[in-house]
């Protein structure tokens, strides 16, 4: 069944079908009517959780571990500083190895304040440890939040499902409802091997020296930097694990998306664009217009960035002449993340294409689709003899 609603609805309703047991709700805009939606479910009796409003971000985390850590399906969501606000938590979720699952709406962050979209805030958290997966549509968000529970939980590595601010949050498109008994036969409840019982008293998170050492069984137990090892392999190893529950979704549903990395008008294309998110469906019309100028250009647009899918990105990158990357974030004093992860992944390949970076779309700034025809159309025209310095650009700057 197909309905017309906002892509937090759609969230929303992701959550609900995903049968998560605890909600924590802090609001921030432009995620508050994510957890608004929930709480009318609640309300209303069609969805079983306990709803925990709290005083901040920081604390809606925390709810979120502690519920984790008891053996339930947990889910918040916030938006730009909020997420800032989290970060401590960010690390103890990931290094508590817990489940749960988080929307990000992507949205600027301050100084100064704004409450438009870029992509600064999750990108700022890549390195906390949670798989981070960037969807373009609405289907895409509902469809992705169901996939984070069953990800997560195989691996027990926090999920973030990353959507645009306003441009998906509060815009409206038709989606497929997935069905009840389809999502229940695709996520089993989570039954955790490790959690808090008050009949069975435990420790949890102590204090962690250095070395191996015996634990109150005298078995030999890890250190910390075995514990940060395993969350590493653990991370790398989710990459496949992605891809199988892609493949099993796929299977129930009949639906679905490539499970790192979407293309589009890619298998003779001698250029490729990349970004994340919604840019990578507006690049699309900038791709139609070129091809029609004879230029052979194609739109990849990356699902999930962290584990980074290095080997998946080369296979799709390395043949052709040239990689543009559209970001809308940076790594300041550098250049875009994603871009300088991209050059790294091609760095070893025998054939290396030109990368191309464009910075645009900061703080909600005005895309125009004319823009990125010409900046596609200057990168792919000039190629290999642009000069380094000139690899990055910004568009739309007014300075």
């Amino acid at each position: 069944m197909y309905i017309i609603e906002s892509g937090n609805v759609a969230a929303a309703i992701g959550v609900k079908l995903a049968r998560a047991q605890v909600i924590a709700a802090y609001p921030i805009t432009p995620q508050t009517p994510l957890t608004e939606k929930l709480s009318e479910f609640i309300e209303s009796g069609t969805m079983k959780a306990a709803y925990i409003p709290v005083e901040s971000e920081h604390s809606a985390l925390a709810v979120c571990i502690a519920a984790s850590t008891a053996g339930a399906r947990a889910f918040t969501a916030t938006s730009a500083n909020g997420l800032l606000y989290m970060h401590e938590q960010l690390h103890w979720a990931a290094g508590a190895r817990l489940p749960i699952v988080m929307c990000v709406v992507n949205r600027g962050v301050g100084a100064p304040w704004t409450v438009w979209n870029d992509h600064q805030d999750s990108i700022s958290q890549r390195d906390t440890g949670w798989i981070q997966i960037y969807v373009n549509d609405h289907q895409e968000i509902i469809d992705t939040t169901i996939k984070a529970f069953r990800i997560a939980q195989e691996v027990n590595i926090p999920v973030m499902v990353c959507y645009d601010g306003y441009i998906l949050s509060h815009s409206h498109m038709p989606f497929d409802l997935p069905d009840q008994k389809l999502v229940d036969r695709f996520l089993p409840p989570y039954n955790p091997e490790d959690c808090l019982d008050p009949k069975n008293p435990t420790n949890l998170n102590s204090v962690t020296l250095p070395d191996v050492r015996m634990n109150i069984r005298g078995e030999l137990a890890h250190g910390y930097m075995e514990l940060r090892y395993l969350l590493q392999e653990d991370l790398r190893r989710s990459i496949q694990v992605v891809a199988d529950v892609e493949k099993h979704y796929k299977e129930i549903f009949n639906r679905g998306e490539g499970p790192y990395l979407e293309e589009y008008r890619c298998k003779d294309a001698s250029f490729i664009a990349v970004s994340m998110g919604s840019l990578s469906f507006q690049l699309r019309v900038a791709v139609d217009a070129l091809r029609k100028e004879g230029i052979k250009v194609g739109v990849i647009g990356i699902r999930l960035y962290r584990p980074f899918p290095d080997k998946a990105i080369v296979k799709a990158l390395s043949k052709a002449d040239g990689v543009i990357v559209f970001e809308k974030a940076i790594s300041y004093g550098y250049m875009g993340t994603l871009c300088s992860e991209i050059a790294s992944a091609l760095y070893k390949n025998a054939k290396t294409p030109f990368v191309h970076n464009y910075i645009l779309g900061i703080g909600g700034r005005n895309i125009r689709t004319e823009d990125l025809v010409d900046a596609l159309r200057n990168s792919c025209t000039k190629g290999k003899n642009t000069d380094s310095a000139d690899t990055l650009g910004w568009i739309g700057l007014k300075i």
